[in-house]
């Protein structure tokens, strides 16, 4: 249960992003409210309020810094993409929710025969989806894509996508002071701040020592933070010169020490295979693996629904490294096996809230599926339409970039628009084991949308205030607006 704390840090985060938003240039102001909530607010508290979404460290840091964004600031934020490609799939990742509302009205009733006498006991039930559902869920899609819509206009240049880089680097390299902390005496830093422990606890103990969760909702989520912090780092050393290259080098070398020792085979895996490929690949064999990783993620579904994902041999490799990884692995598959037969009952729209999509005791109404990979939440729950619809929002940046990688084969790109991508594709195809898609994600996808379009049409986006003063790049300001420069 959490303390008094925990949801006094939810009602102060709005006064906290306020002053980020009035001491910080407007990049750094979008990149702390969004992550620095991520990291440091009570994971579970949540105020659940009529009609809206529950408001809770992901939703309320994706409000504040639109609505400072807009509102206080005074910055446009568009709401559509500029390529119809993404266009279509923004719209469609919105009204997606509406046939699955429509088709979802009937409730699931719960039932028990007494004996031999015709009496049926109704036991639980499961109630159907109305009108006001279908609001409360698109309002929900909008805060969603609030974080791609900021970081599309706002950390899409060269130079936002250094500092978003950097704020990753930063941040992986502060948090892995607590985390290196409860590696040693056990994850209780959540317990002693906010008064309760998020998970089972059972799940941070790994091979005769635990894995750091702090504020995050699962191990496996700061494992994952931790490999983009190890990616971030490498881009930024790859790309500076001098001693600076040799800083960021050592606190790769630091957050890859930090990352083993997580416990995390998948994350481990990402940073074995991805950090070579940002420190010494060029952006087109970059772009073409991400591109491979999204090509895997978007297609598992019908892949899985086909037999062609060779599970079997899987799970055999798996076992040659570690028996109890495979059981974890062999449970998530024979898990997944049962939910695609819930989904396949309504292929197209899903069985929307309120756990319908779940494998449920037809008796009692006891859940007896864990659905683990995010893919498999968001197919049985809004089906092909709306798993498509996200993925392909998720996916097409990366197309994008792609496409204009090859048309200008690989010259003039940006050397951190690339690591973003991998960030990115690591964490699609994490998103098919874990339920890990987090606001970075989206802020991820939307600076590399941003990008392509820049781009594409240089003249898409105008910026009115320099970024960066002092020994860093200069650009020219108009003498009408506000100086911003305080740091």
């Amino acid at each position: 249960m959490p303390n008094a704390l925990a949801y006094l840090m939810l009602l102060l985060w709005p006064l906290v992003s306020l002053v980020l938003f009035r001491r910080l240039p407007l990049e750094r102001a979008i990149l702390w409210c969004i992550l620095g909530g991520y990291l440091l607010l009570p994971p579970v508290a949540e105020f659940d309020l009529p009609l809206v979404p529950d408001m809770d460290k992901f939703t309320i840091p994706a409000i504040m810094a639109f609505v400072l964004c807009a509102g206080l600031l005074h910055k446009k934020v568009p709401l559509l993409p500029h390529h119809p490609l993404a266009r279509v799939l923004m719209v469609l990742f919105v009204f997606a929710v509406v046939p699955t509302v429509l088709t979802n009205g009937d409730p699931i009733i719960f039932e028990v025969l007494a004996g031999s006498d015709p009496i049926v006991f109704l036991t639980d039930m499961l109630p159907g989806l109305r009108w006001r559902d279908l609001g409360s869920v698109m309002i929900n899609q909008v805060i969603v894509l609030m974080p791609f819509l900021l970081a599309r206009r706002y950390l899409s240049s060269p130079e936002s996508q250094k500092e978003l880089l950097l704020a990753l680097c930063i941040a992986g390299l502060a948090y892995s002071l607590p985390a290196l902390l409860e590696i040693r005496i056990s994850p209780q830093i959540n317990t002693m701040v906010y008064g309760f422990f998020q998970h089972d606890f059972a799940q941070t103990m790994r091979q005769g020592g635990f894995r750091p969760i702090v504020f995050l909702p699962h191990p496996l989520w700061l494992a994952l933070f931790m490999f983009s912090a190890l990616m971030a780092c490498t881009a930024l050393a790859r790309a500076a010169q001098g001693p600076r290259r040799l800083r960021f080098g050592l606190a790769s070398l630091y957050l890859f020490w930090v990352l083993f020792l997580c416990k995390s085979f998948a994350s481990l895996a990402y940073g074995l295979s991805f950090v070579p490929l940002v420190a010494l690949a060029s952006a087109r064999w970059q772009i073409r693996v991400a591109l491979a990783l999204a090509a895997v993620a978007i297609t598992y579904p019908m892949l899985r629904n086909l037999g062609l994902i060779p599970t079997e041999a899987i799970l055999a490799q798996a076992e040659a490294i570690s028996p109890a990884r495979a059981q974890s692995l062999g449970y998530r598959f024979d898990n997944e096996a049962i939910l695609l037969e819930r989904a396949a009952e309504k292929p197209w729209f899903g069985w929307g809230g309120w756990g319908r999509n779940l494998i449920r005791d037809m008796e009692t109404g006891a859940i007896v599926s864990i659905p683990d990979g995010h893919w498999i939440l968001v197919f049985g729950t809004f089906g092909w339409f709306g798993y498509l619809a996200e993925m392909g929002l998720l996916c097409s940046p990366l197309l994008l970039l792609g496409i204009e990688i090859r048309r200008r084969r690989g010259r003039d790109i940006s050397p951190y628009s690339t690591a973003i991508a991998l960030i990115l594709a690591a964490t699609l195809v994490d998103m098919l084991l874990n339920d890990t898609l987090v606001p970075m994600t989206w802020l991820c996808a939307g600076s590399i949308l941003g990008y392509a379009e820049r781009l594409r049409d240089p003249t898409l986006f105008t910026r009115s205030r320099p970024l960066f003063h002092g020994r860093q790049i200069l650009m020219p300001q108009p003498p009408s607006s506000r100086s911003r420069s305080r740091i």
